[in-house]
């Protein structure tokens, strides 16, 4: 089994919680509660790996710091 990292991030409009992971096109959604969104990364991730793990637009490399 393979551990993948998902960002998550909370709309200050909707109040939901959103999650993606960096560099899997459609590997994206979104839920009220933070168990809601780790169950429906869950299911997305296994849809999008029915066919084997697609192939990454992208590489994560972390977040920093700045100041203005």
């Amino acid at each position: 089994m393979k551990t993948w990292t998902t960002v998550i991030e909370k709309c200050s409009e909707t109040g939901l919680y959103v999650g993606y992971i960096p560099g899997f096109a459609g590997a994206h959604t979104q839920a009220s509660s933070l168990d809601e969104l780790k169950e429906n990364m869950e299911e997305v991730l296994s849809m999008l790996l029915e066919d084997g793990i697609p192939k990454k637009i992208n590489e994560f490399v972390g977040t920093t710091l700045v100041q203005a």
